[in-house]
């Protein structure tokens, strides 16, 4: 095993450590683009939205939009932080929970977006509410074994 793939303790990085990473980079990334086409979307695109849609994003707060920034950005850097073998990684990972957390607290408990969208809207927030959690699990998971320090 070359210098690289080993730790200060001669632990060996298993190679789903690194698949889980950049999967995690893609996620993340996902939702960056994701975040990038809400707040840049155009007047046509909301034009093509029906009614109640047009006034959910019209009447989204600007908090929530910062919620998804910290969420999606937290993520990627993150997720850039565990390919670096950086600890730091938690800290991002967290940063990045909270943003879901404010985000999906308005979407659940404040929007009226399940009304406008239907149940089949719960299925992405839950995804994104236990990939997140997994996360900094596997964050903190993996600097307990000194895969990242």
């Amino acid at each position: 095993m070359n210098e690289e793939n080993m730790n200060e303790k001669n632990t060996p990085i298993p190679t789903w450590f690194w698949v889980a990473a950049i999967l995690a980079l893609f996620w993340n990334l996902m939702g960056v683009n994701a975040y990038i086409g809400q707040v840049t979307l155009t007047p046509e695109a909301l034009a093509a939205m029906t009614q109640p849609q047009q006034e959910l994003y019209n009447t989204t707060p600007a908090w929530v939009n910062g919620a998804f920034a910290l969420s999606v950005f937290g993520g990627a850097i993150g997720s850039l932080l565990m390919l670096m073998k950086n600890a730091f990684a938690s800290i991002a990972f967290k940063i990045s929970l909270i943003g879901i957390a404010a985000q999906m607290g308005h979407a659940f408990f404040i929007s009226n977006a399940f009304e406008v969208f239907g149940p089949g809207i719960f299925i992405m927030p839950v995804m994104i509410i236990v990939t997140g959690i997994l996360l900094l699990w596997f964050a903190k998971s993996s600097a307990d074994k000194g895969w990242i320090r």
